[in-house]
């Protein structure tokens, strides 16, 4: 076996255009990294998360990534590595959910949602990992999951199995890739306050969430934060785990049933 904790020095991250991926990227580049970002449809949005990222002095470059487009996704993650000159971080934050009834849910929706969030994952990690196998200086893949990775949502039957998946695939790559100096890792948030969740732009200290425990959404810098521990020196030994980040979201189960006083929740 062997045992890597240098300094990591190039990182990519999918889906850096906004939200938890900006965030990351930003981070890594004020902790010393050279950043890949990849977007889908905003190239805008890339490009300004790379502006942000270079008044840290870092190098920073973009790509459009689409992870559902299977296996040429893996062929932009390559890509990025060859001009990135090697890989020593790599964050899969691309994804994408649904809102359907599973009764309601089209099985081309279904293949898409886990095209996204878990096929088109695998195949990227596979590349970032056989690159980082390949150097012999280890490295760290670290997945951006969701906490419906660890419990469910009426309506995300999709999401929540392809959550589910990715977060048991990153136990796996601990396991195989331990002994490469490699470790894996999954984050996974609560309600953060970004595009996705409908939040573009919002204070998130401004917003009540009574069924939170701290009351409130989460920032994606709180987010990017632990994301930049984990890809640190300080971090190389976590692997294998699932790091939750949701305000105490997930130990609301017991609490949170028992104060529900209708059925709505079954169809929202």
């Amino acid at each position: 076996m062997t045992d890597h904790a240098h300094a990591p020095r190039r990182a990519i991250v999918t889906a850096g255009d906004s939200g938890i991926g900006r965030a990351t990227a930003v981070a890594l580049a004020a902790a010393g990294m050279e950043v890949a970002i990849t977007w889908h449809s905003d190239q805008a949005g890339a490009e300004q998360t790379a502006e942000e990222a270079r008044t840290h002095g870092a190098r920073a470059i973009t790509a459009q990534l689409d992870v559902a487009d299977i296996p040429a996704c893996g062929d932009v993650i390559d890509s990025l590595v060859g001009e990135l000159g090697g890989l020593d971080v790599f964050v899969n934050n691309a994804g994408t959910g649904s809102s359907t009834p599973f009764l309601d849910l089209s099985l081309d929706d279904w293949r898409h949602v886990l095209d996204t969030d878990l096929t088109g994952a695998f195949v990227c990690l596979q590349r970032a990992a056989r690159a980082m196998v390949a150097a012999g200086n280890g490295g760290r893949l670290i997945a951006v999951t969701s906490v419906h990775a660890h419990q469910p949502m009426v309506g995300s039957s999709a999401y929540d199995a392809a959550k589910h998946g990715l977060s048991g695939l990153m136990k796996n790559l601990a396991l195989e890739l331990g002994s490469a100096g490699i470790s894996a890792v999954s984050v996974a948030p609560g309600e953060i306050a970004t595009p996705m969740t409908g939040q573009t732009d919002a204070d998130p200290h401004a917003q009540d969430r009574p069924g939170i425990p701290l009351g409130r959404p989460g920032d994606a810098r709180e987010v990017a934060a632990l994301i930049a521990f984990l890809a640190s020196p300080p971090a190389a030994y976590i692997s294998g785990a699932s790091v939750v980040i949701d305000g105490g979201m997930l130990q609301m189960g017991p609490q949170a049933g028992a104060a529900i006083e209708s059925h709505e929740w079954r169809t929202t």
